[in-house]
């Protein structure tokens, strides 16, 4: 990085920005479908190709811009220093009290701005008037000299009538705060899985389809007036019931009345705690009732241990097996955030990270696939599925419904109770479409 040191801060955002859209170049000619391709690469010359070189020469161009905007802070802290030195020195020598009466004192330039204004209490103690008084009649004292103002400056002070309580936001007036409008959510766990069902609408109490459990085809070739080759079909009724998940909050009438918004929030807020425990129950959902039965507890499913395979190399071989034992193409990858971020820091041996550079987002995909990223169970733990029609299905009885209503001695109490609640079945059709993969 020669020469960046001597740069003034203009002349870094110039080139920062030169710099910039030189590798936005590369990136642009790289993109591809599956990501990045370097070896598409032309724009940085003859001398560069392959994507090795190109990746270390995209390496060295983002640590000098790394550098450049380093420098950059640096002078950029430099000048707001300079700017605020200016501003205080600004009101050191610029602002000006009152009191520039002959109370003010000595004008000499070594003291000029210095508190020379002589109190209330000050002009008392040296006023002959008041010592030579007897104390019986009244007095009326005139300072003709004393100008309000000099008197104001020093009360600012703190000093007059014998350094009385300052006046102060905690012993005074307190200022006024307003709430802000909005209300700052609690960090809660998004709806994950879900978005990846495929959703249907049911007006039955379950779910109940034939499997074909025995599939036997016995096409052969046949000689004239030999037998046919017979097959064999069998199937299997299978039932999936609808189960129910609710949530509630009591609320009292006042405060439903007195806030507008008060009846939103209530409503969004369990309509999204029904189906978050929804989006849970899909994935780790035991089947005893009330539960519904989630991917990790489905009969059937496949399973592939890591064992001493990276973990790269253990969801392409439930890939392999969705195919070849569930005769179905995966579509999604199901990962701990945890787990994803070890894949995602993946790098070569040169240190190439191999889901792209970190100045890029990166493509959530692994072999070719979807990632979802979802923590509703542990690390450790993933799955590889075909999530599509024909394999699985959420079916809806009832979304989710908001009602309003009193509980009990609720009404003589001015209370309600806001509830919500849904009804739905999950079904899985093929549960060898899916993979559990564990020991990541």
């Amino acid at each position: 990085m020669d020469g960046i040191e001597g740069l003034t801060l203009k002349q870094t955002r110039e080139k920062m920005a030169a710099r910039q859209d030189a590798l936005g170049k590369v990136f642009e000619e790289a993109k591809s479908d599956d990501g990045y391709d370097f070896n598409k690469v032309k724009c940085l010359g003859a001398d560069v190709k392959g994507s090795i070189a190109v990746a270390e020469k995209v390496k060295a161009m983002n640590d000098e811009l790394n550098a450049l905007g380093e420098h950059a802070d640096k002078l950029d802290e430099a000048e707001k220093a300079a700017m605020q030195h200016q501003a205080r020195e600004k009101a050191r020598s610029g602002f000006r009290l009152p009191g520039l009466g002959s109370g003010f004192g000595d004008q000499r330039p070594e003291n000029r701005g210095q508190f020379q204004v002589k109190g209330l209490g000050e002009l008392l103690a040296e006023c002959k008037q008041l010592e030579n008084w007897s104390g019986s009649g009244g007095l009326d004292l005139t300072f003709e000299d004393a100008w309000a103002s000099d008197l104001m400056v020093k009360a600012l002070t703190g000093q007059t009538f014998g350094e009385k309580t300052v006046m102060t936001t905690s012993a005074g007036y307190a200022p006024q705060a307003i709430r802000l409008p909005q209300i700052v959510e609690a960090a809660t766990r998004p709806i994950q899985l879900l978005d990846i069902l495929p959703m249907f609408q049911t007006d039955q109490n379950a779910v109940v389809y034939m499997e074909e459990t025995t599939r036997t085809h016995s096409a052969a070739e046949t000689a004239e007036a030999a037998a046919y080759a017979e097959s064999a079909f069998a199937f299997t009724e299978r039932t999936s019931p609808v189960r129910k998940i609710t949530d509630s909050l009591p609320v009292t009438d006042e405060q439903l009345a007195d806030v507008a918004m008060m009846s939103g929030y209530i409503s969004s807020r369990l309509m999204f705690g029904v189906r978050q425990r929804l989006d849970r129950q899909a994935l780790l959902g035991d089947g005893s009732a009330p539960n519904l039965r989630g991917l990790a507890n489905v009969s059937g499913i496949q399973t592939q241990a890591k064992g001493a395979d990276p973990v790269l190399d253990t969801f392409f071989k439930a890939m392999v097996k969705v195919r070849l034992t569930g005769r179905a193409n995966p579509t999604h990858h199901l990962i701990h955030p945890t787990d994803w971020q070890g894949i995602r820091l993946t790098r070569t041996a040169d240190g190439i990270y191999i889901w792209g550079s970190p100045a890029e987002a990166g493509p959530e995909r692994l072999w070719g696939l979807q990632v979802v990223q979802i923590d509703a169970g542990s690390a450790g733990t993933g799955y590889t599925g075909a999530f599509d029609v024909s394999t699985v299905g959420l079916f809806e009885r009832k979304g989710v419904d908001v009602a309003v209503g009193y509980v009990n001695d609720d009404f003589g109490k001015g209370k309600r109770t806001v509830r919500a609640d849904m009804r739905a079945a999950l079904a899985w059709f093929r549960p060898a479409a899916f993979c559990q993969n564990t020991g990541l």
